[in-house]
């Protein structure tokens, strides 16, 4: 296991810099648990699960890789901070439940922090100013 942790993340004052911090430059397709995938998604359903994502959404103020300014106003995700494999799970590893190892964070992020694709991200944030007449 990787050993990237949240106390170290929240360092990085940027959304980008948290953003490399976490990416993981993997690609579509590439197997996570293939034939295992009922091991993840009954984890998912826990109650143990559910209670870790809410302390983590809360501490990250719903905001994208706990970014101040980078709310989210859509779904929500809570992203294991290093890659997570079927025998954590089976093992009970503690690490899995822990916040230090959580990161709230988009879909788009999401996908990108595992596919290694900054252009999945969404773009900044440009706020509207008066007589700004260049659409979106």
């Amino acid at each position: 296991m990787t050993n990237r942790r949240y106390s170290e993340l929240i360092r990085i004052p940027s959304f980008e810099g948290r953003y490399e911090y976490l990416r993981l430059y993997g690609s579509v397709g590439q197997d996570t648990f293939g034939f295992d995938r009922y091991i993840n998604q009954s984890f998912y359903t826990s109650k143990e699960w559910h209670r870790a994502r809410q302390e983590v959404l809360i501490r990250d103020d719903g905001c994208d890789l706990g970014v101040p300014g980078h709310e989210i106003n859509g779904s929500v995700l809570v992203h294991h901070i290093n890659p997570m494999v079927a025998d954590d799970i089976t093992h009970a590893e503690d690490w899995i439940l822990d916040p230090e190892y959580l990161i709230t964070t988009t879909p788009r992020t999401h996908n990108a922090i595992h596919y290694g694709d900054a252009r999945l991200l969404l773009p900044p944030y440009v706020k509207r100013q008066p007589g700004d007449t260049r659409l979106w």
